[in-house]
């Protein structure tokens, strides 16, 4: 007599029912639910893996759920712009601040003027002057002030 296994039992398939858009053709047929595409394309899955994924063409995808691939993707892009500008603006960050300053609003590192494509005019003064006016103008002021 043999001892008796104990333990769990092992798991048995059971069919399960999804709801979806039947699409490829003869017996390449495959059920593809929409939300997935959506959920997949929102996580920046490109369109060949997606298909890949559900074992269709990718054009047939792009097709059939092409309203739920642009949603997904622009979704995805939504999502990184707002954790950019979280990271920019309210927790200070300097890389993401500069990234972003030369991609939105056209800051560059060479001073170049765009028209000409040649380096902007360098005007040097001597400035030492002004703030030495500067000085005795407040200086005046004070001494009036004293006076009165």
């Amino acid at each position: 007599m043999e001892p008796k296994k104990t333990g769990p039992k092992p798991k048995q398939l059971k069919p399960k029912v999804t709801l979806g858009l039947e699409i490829g053709r003869g017996d390449n047929k495959e059920i593809v639910p929409p939300e997935e595409v959506y959920k997949l394309a929102a996580i920046g899955c490109t369109n060949a893996e997606i298909a890949a994924f559900f074992g269709v063409n990718q054009d047939t995808l792009q097709s059939n759920f092409k309203s739920e691939l642009t949603k997904g993707n622009q979704w995805t892009k939504i999502r990184l712009r707002r954790a950019m500008f979280t990271n920019a603006c309210e927790n200070m960050n300097a890389a993401v601040q500069i990234f972003l300053s030369k991609n939105l609003l056209g800051y560059s590192d060479s001073p170049l003027d765009s028209e000409a494509n040649v380096p902007l005019p360098w005007n040097e003064f001597d400035d030492t002057q002004v703030q030495i006016e500067d000085v005795d103008t407040r200086e005046d002021i004070n001494n009036e002030e004293m006076e009165d």
